[in-house]
């Protein structure tokens, strides 16, 4: 994490040293600036089951870079979260994989993946984006991994979103920070900190959201739409996934999980399982917690969080994922029952007992 030094010029001469883009970070949006020129058409995309920080930094920079005349498309791996839908609005075009999307985004110019540090959490698209030769984008805020979309590259774990360096990207190449470009950054902030309330949420991530609530961003109406909409269903499959909560105390230590076909049961959405494994996580003393779920087909999706020191990220380097140090994930084959068995014996390993 970046260190902020409090400025002796007063509030606000502190809020422009925050906001107030790093160096390094100022180079490498210059560099990516070069291929985002007038006239070209850009395909955006992020990682399968995209979150808000995915969508929002897509929107977001999709609106921006239409103000300099370029054509953009977004084509993502997964269906569009319906919970996000209200971030594309009509004037940012949006082609799913099974309406063409890959045709689209092998015509492009340019490509662009946001909120990714592997090629492979491309899912479908991966080996598209791999065989194009036009220049291939980064923007990101994952520790880096050992096979990146490309090798021209905006990123900074310090960043608390990938939301946060697209606004710096709006900062160092003039873009117009609209009500509806401040609307998509708002979700991407919001959502990767958890409300403001993870350890990534740091002064200037204060600082870059105050400026969005002043570009027009109605923080309620937010809170309405991401927070406080949620269908009966996914309560009902919160419950069923409580049952199945396992404490291990002594390693500090808990799981949960969901079965095969819970959300068409709970008549629920995939996005609807976001945040589960933050109840587990939640007990009292828990350094690692652990959400499988079966997506059937001998295939288990795992999200790990972690706190007081465990790293979540090096842990599900194991199973051939990855993320940040407090929130990783990997996508396992096996039925449920054995590879809950593994990684919790992996994890028992990793974590050691706790000393009383």
């Amino acid at each position: 994490m970046e260190r902020v030094i409090p400025s002796s010029g007063g509030p606000k001469r502190l809020v422009r040293d925050l906001l107030a883009v790093p160096a390094e970070r100022r180079a490498a949006i210059e560099r990516l600036a070069r291929e985002l020129r007038a006239g070209r058409s850009i395909v955006l995309s992020t990682h399968i089951n995209s979150d808000g920080d995915g969508c929002g930094s897509e929107t977001a920079l999709a609106r921006m870079l239409a103000q300099r005349g370029m054509t953009v498309t977004i084509v993502n791996p997964t269906p569009w979260p319906e919970m996000f839908r209200f971030l594309l609005g009509d004037d940012v075009r949006m082609v799913e994989v099974a309406d063409g999307g890959a045709e689209v985004m092998k015509g492009a110019d340019v490509i662009v993946v946001l909120d990714i540090a592997d090629l492979g959490r491309l899912g479908k698209l991966a080996e598209v984006v791999r065989g194009m030769t036009v220049p291939k984008l980064v923007i990101d805020h994952h520790v880096p991994s050992d096979d990146p979309p490309s090798n021209e590259i905006l990123s900074d774990t310090a960043a608390c979103a990938t939301g946060e360096l697209v606004y710096d990207v709006a900062s160092v190449l003039g873009f117009e920070i609209t009500a509806a470009v401040a609307n998509s950054l708002y979700v991407a902030i919001v959502t990767d900190t958890g409300g403001f309330r993870y350890s990534n949420t740091t002064p200037r991530c204060h600082a870059v959201a105050g400026q969005l609530l002043a570009a027009g961003v109605d923080p309620e109406a937010m809170y309405q739409r991401i927070y406080a909409s949620m269908p009966v269903g996914r309560l009902t499959l919160l419950r069923d996934a409580l049952g199945t909560l396992e404490v291990d105390a002594a390693h500090g230590l808990t799981w949960l999980s969901v079965a095969a076909g819970a959300p068409e049961k709970h008549n629920v959405r995939p996005e609807d399982l976001e945040g589960i494994a933050e109840h587990a996580r939640s007990v009292a003393g828990t350094r690692m917690a652990i959400f499988f779920r079966d997506l059937g087909h001998n295939r288990v999706k795992i999200s790990f969080r972690t706190a007081h020191g465990a790293d979540a990220n090096e842990f599900a380097h194991q199973f051939g994922g990855g993320g940040h140090v407090k929130a990783a994930g990997a996508l396992v084959e096996g039925n449920l029952d054995d590879v809950e068995k593994r990684v919790i014996a992996a994890a028992r390993s990793y974590l050691k007992p706790v000393q009383q």
